[in-house]
């Protein structure tokens, strides 16, 4: 018998089919995002020399000071693409190529990339 097929397995084999596709540039860096049960993480990152250039997550005291606990995860979701998005503008990144991290395109990972697409970086 093969090994048990977990969601979380699933998604590592759907991220890596993806990252086989996606890769970030200088130019076009790469937007990572994780999402666990209770947070969501992002990243800017150029792969090609391997350095992350901006993060932010629903950890930071930007976000958990506006009332992080009475909100809903798609609320807190939308305010870390907007700080993502502020930062990404502010360091003069303009266009990236999103990377879903073999999660759905629904719900949280949605309204990120919609937030970072509301401050004006393109995809």
């Amino acid at each position: 018998m093969g090994k048990a097929r977990t969601r979380s397995s699933q998604r590592v084999k759907r991220h890596i089919r993806v990252r086989q596709k996606i890769k970030g540039t200088g130019q076009r860096p790469r937007l990572a995002v994780f999402r666990s049960l209770s947070h969501i993480y992002t990243q800017i990152v150029d792969d090609e020399r391997g350095v992350t250039l901006l993060a932010a997550s629903s950890l930071e005291s930007e976000v958990r000071g506006n009332g992080h606990e009475d909100k809903k995860k798609t609320e807190v979701s939308r305010q870390v693409g907007t700080l993502i998005g502020r930062r990404a503008k502010a360091e003069g990144i303009n266009k990236v190529v999103f990377d879903r991290g073999g999660n759905q395109y629904h719900g949280r990972v949605k309204e990120l990339a919609e937030a970072v697409r509301r401050e004006g970086v393109a995809f």
